[in-house]
């Protein structure tokens, strides 16, 4: 288990892989007594996959893609849609920090190879979540920076196009096969790490090292675990 030859980077998706993406909790928190228990689970699976819905399509600011996919979710289950309300989950982001271990891995790591962040967050949130991992990344890629989401496969070309890498020079970090490692397996990136964090299924075939504990990232590079 672990790479044979040290890439030029290691890429990271964020929200979900590194931050603790809290999307969930806090539409619960701020629709409250509006989401009735009973359609709750609907909501929040159906919303889901709206959001990546709407990132597939032409690209809008991220909070967009918040109101546009609540409004869908809520309209699904019979709800009435609030501006306001998705305002205020859009505006709560930058508030969340990372999952356990995620900061102690990331600067392990940064000892050794350099670090990048490929995000669907918009340039404002990509910055602030960042800091809030407290770790060093050599560039933050945002969403609104490449004009496309991934999935889409023009957000990989775009990260290789700037860090001025071939796919074989890198290896790619996310929690998603969804958003993340089926396109860079597409795109050529041979060398992937699924952090299984056991909200989607494993898709083993993509080719990826597996992982469940954020501290055994470091060892897939040589490191000894702290």
């Amino acid at each position: 288990m672990g790479f044979d030859v040290k890439p030029k980077f290691v890429t990271f998706d964020m929200n979900g892989t590194l931050i603790n993406f809290r999307i969930n909790d806090t539409m619960r928190e701020v629709l409250g007594d509006r989401l009735p228990a009973e359609v709750a689970d609907e909501f929040l699976r159906i919303c889901k996959a709206y959001r990546i819905d709407e990132c597939t399509g032409a690209y809008q600011p991220f909070h967009q893609v918040v109101a546009r996919s609540m409004e869908r979710a809520l309209h699904k289950v019979g709800l009435e849609y609030r501006e306001d309300e998705a305002r205020a989950v859009y505006e709560r982001i930058p508030t969340w920090g990372p999952h356990p271990g995620v900061t102690e891995a990331l600067n392990r790591l940064a000892e050794e190879v350099p670090l990048v962040i490929i995000t669907n967050s918009d340039t404002a949130h990509a910055v602030r979540l960042a800091e809030n991992l407290k770790a060093p990344f050599e560039v933050v890629i945002s969403a609104e920076e490449m004009g496309v989401y991934k999935p889409r496969l023009r957000a990989f070309e775009y990260m290789f196009d700037k860090l001025g890498v071939t796919p074989d020079e890198l290896v790619h970090v996310s929690a998603s096969p969804m958003y993340d490692l089926r396109s860079a397996a597409i795109m050529g990136i041979e060398n992937k790490v699924y952090v299984d964090r056991g909200w989607e299924h494993d898709e083993h075939w993509l080719g990826y090292e597996r992982i469940t504990d954020i501290a055994d990232l470091p060892v897939l590079f040589g490191l000894p675990r702290p």
